[in-house]
């Protein structure tokens, strides 16, 4: 059996690349952004999944810290703004041990250093308000993907937990994919349609990745990847991110969230709510009705599905800690990382498989959208298209 000391020996050469962490929301949430409140230099272990001594213990060396906000919410744009404020906050304040990194070779450097690679990636096309300038300046504010939607449809794609509105991408959401191409903004194809996903590969000239989502043919939930189209990211060249959230890759978790969902609707919170009144109402349904329980042996299960379908080459990990309200045994928050490495080690993964899958791809799919875009910058300027214009 291989130990989460040989896990941590490999990651020490090649540590985790995170696609996707939602600490600032949970700042937001928690504390209104009063990062000395939630000192993350210290074990923040009762309010948090993430904190820098669990990064360090998991052996993460990079992180796309999500500049998520909530699709409901009034003034997106200027929530994202505050977001991206939190990251740069969070990176001022640590600078020993995390490093601001806007591109593959800046991630190098970081790692050279010793520090976290920093990045950004927000969540939800409706952050943009419709605006391709408003995803240029996030572009030059440091945001390195955009998911294409959240849980809701925006107005020119659709969620992969919404009903079907433009049937994937509109007009204008195919200049957005563009658009992003020539910024060398990653297209990031977590939370939308399977309609979207295959109208994004068919209308994108970089590779795209997934930074939170596991494999449908394993848990039949919508929120993960059909087989056909894992089989399209060689050609593409993309990266899926396997997430940990027990409710996408556990069969029976699905039901049980179905059912959470709908209490903490009934008590008038949303059902994503995880602030400590929120919680409270969580915990007393699942006294009431046991949660089933995810593992590390779960979400490699996960894995081994999309390394069969799509190959080694196209796979790294997006945990999704502290944007969810409960994690599998052994991935508890950012620490236990090595406990998936030390079991896909005993399921014979080798180690330049591993190296692939913890850092090599996320760090080639970002420097192959920076390659793609110098490119296209030659051939094409800004793109000034309205919604209004394309989609009527």
């Amino acid at each position: 059996m291989a130990s989460p000391e040989e896990a941590r020996e490999l990651l020490r050469e090649f540590p985790v690349v995170d696609g996707h962490n939602d600490l600032p929301w949970a700042l937001r949430e928690q504390v209104r952004y009063d990062l000395g409140a939630r000192d993350i230099a210290a074990p923040q272990n009762a309010h948090l999944h993430t904190d820098i001594p669990r990064l360090r213990e998991g052996g993460v060396g990079a992180q796309y810290w999500s500049v998520y906000v909530r699709s409901d919410l009034p003034g997106a744009v200027t929530a994202t703004l505050e977001q991206i404020d939190c990251v740069r906050q969070l990176i001022a304040r640590h600078p020993k041990d995390l490093a601001t990194a806007l591109t593959a070779a800046d991630m190098e450097t970081a790692r050279g250093e010793g520090r976290i690679a920093s990045l950004m990636g927000a969540e939800g096309g409706h952050s943009i308000a419709n605006s391709l300038g408003t995803l240029r300046g996030l572009y030059g504010l440091g945001v390195r993907y955009m998911t294409l939607t959240h849980n809701d449809n925006n107005d020119w794609a659709d969620s992969a937990t919404d009903k079907p509105n433009v049937g994937g991408l509109s007009a204008f959401g195919r200049e957005v994919v563009r658009e992003m191409n020539r910024l060398g903004m990653l297209v990031d194809l977590s939370h939308v349609a399977a309609t979207t996903m295959r109208a994004a590969l068919d209308t994108t000239s970089a590779p795209v990745i997934f930074s939170h989502s596991s494999a449908r043919a394993v848990c039949d939930h919508p929120r993960n990847i059909p087989d056909d189209v894992l089989e399209r990211l060689p050609a593409n060249g993309g990266v899926a991110m396997v997430t940990f959230v027990p409710k996408f890759v556990l069969q029976a978790a699905v039901d049980w969230t179905a059912a959470a969902d709908e209490n903490m609707r009934a008590h008038g919170f949303h059902h994503l709510d995880t602030t400590a009144e929120a919680m409270k109402v969580h915990r007393a349904f699942e006294e009431n009705t046991p949660r089933p329980i995810a593992t590390v042996s779960t979400v490699a299960d996960h894995l081994d599905h999309m390394r069969e379908v799509a190959g080694i080459d196209h796979l790294g990990i997006g945990g999704d800690y502290d944007g969810t309200a409960f994690t599998p045994d052994g991935l508890n928050d950012v620490s236990g990382y090595p406990n998936l490495i030390a079991e896909l080690l005993d399921r014979g993964w080798s180690r330049p498989d591993l190296a692939k899958l913890t850092w090599q791809n996320a760090v080639r799919v970002l420097g192959a959208a920076e390659d793609v875009a110098r490119g296209l910058r030659v051939t094409r300027g800004p793109s000034n298209a309205t919604i209004e214009r394309l989609d009527g």
